[in-house]
C-alpha cells in the first residue's frame, strides 16, 4: 500500500480534483466519493482531499459548480421523461393479453400481435432517442467542462502576473518619487549656494558661497 502524501498540491492535482468533483455533481454522485477517488489517484486521504476542495479550489470554480448542478437536473429530467414513456405506453403485455380475452376469449389475433409489436418499436425507438441524445451532450459538456478547467486555470495565472506587475510598477513609482525629492533638494541647495556681487564696472557677477 503507496504511503499517504502530505506535501503541496500541484496545479493538475487541483484540475484533477476540480474535474472529479463537478463529475460526481453533475452525475448524481456525492463529493465524499469524489474525495474517495481523487484520494485514490493521488495516494492522498479522502479528508485532505475533502480539505483543499473546501478551502481553495471550490472558490475556482463557483460557475463550474452552478453548470453542474444544472446538467444534474437536464438528466433527471430526461431519466423522467423516459420512465413516462414507458409508463405511459398504451401498449402492454397486459393490453394484448385483455384485448385477446375480449375478443377471442383465450386466442390471440394477428392483429393484435402486430400492434403490440409495433407499441415496443416506438418505445425502443424512443428511448434510444433519448439515449442517443444523452451521450452526445455528456461528451459535449465533457469538452466544455475541460476547457473551463484550463480557463479558470489560465485566469488564475494571468491574475498572479498581473499581481506581480502592479507591484513592480508601485515599486517604480516610488524610486521615482524619492529621485525627484533628491532633485529638488538639490537645487535648493546648489541656489542656496550661489550669491551676486556688483564688479568695478557696475555689472552683477556670480560668486560661489
Amino acid at each position: 500500500m503507496s504511503p499517504t502524501r502530505q506535501d503541496a498540491w500541484s496545479q493538475d492535482e487541483d484540475l484533477l480534483l476540480a474535474e472529479v468533483v463537478l463529475r460526481h455533481i453533475r452525475e448524481g454522485g456525492t463529493q465524499l466519493q469524489a474525495f474517495e477517488e481523487v484520494g485514490k489517484q493521488l495516494s492522498r486521504t479522502s479528508a485532505a482531499c475533502g480539505f483543499r476542495w473546501n478551502s481553495y479550489v471550490r472558490k475556482q470554480y463557483k460557475s463550474g459548480i452552478e453548470l453542474a448542478k444544472k446538467q444534474r437536473k437536464e438528466l433527471k429530467k430526461q431519466d423522467a421523461s423516459i420512465e413516462e414513456i414507458n409508463q405511459h405506453d398504451p401498449v402492454s403485455v397486459e393490453h394484448v393479453q385483455s384485448s385477446s380475452n375480449h375478443e377471442q376469449g383465450s386466442k390471440v389475433t394477428f392483429s393484435t400481435v402486430i400492434h403490440f409489436l409495433e407499441g415496443l418499436q416506438r418505445q425502443a425507438e424512443a428511448s434510444s432517442g433519448f439515449e442517443e441524445e444523452r451521450k452526445k451532450s455528456t461528451e459535449k459538456i465533457k469538452e466544455l467542462e475541460k476547457k473551463t478547467y484550463y480557463l479558470a486555470a489560465e485566469n488564475e495565472r494571468l491574475s498572479k502576473n498581473l499581481k506581480a506587475i502592479e507591484e513592480d510598477y508601485r515599486s517604480l513609482i516610488e524610486i521615482m518619487e524619492r529621485a525627484r525629492k533628491m532633485v529638488v533638494l538639490q537645487d535648493e541647495d546648489r541656489q542656496q549656494k550661489v550669491k551676486f556681487q556688483m564688479d568695478k564696472n557696475g555689472n552683477l557677477e556670480r560668486v560661489e558661497k
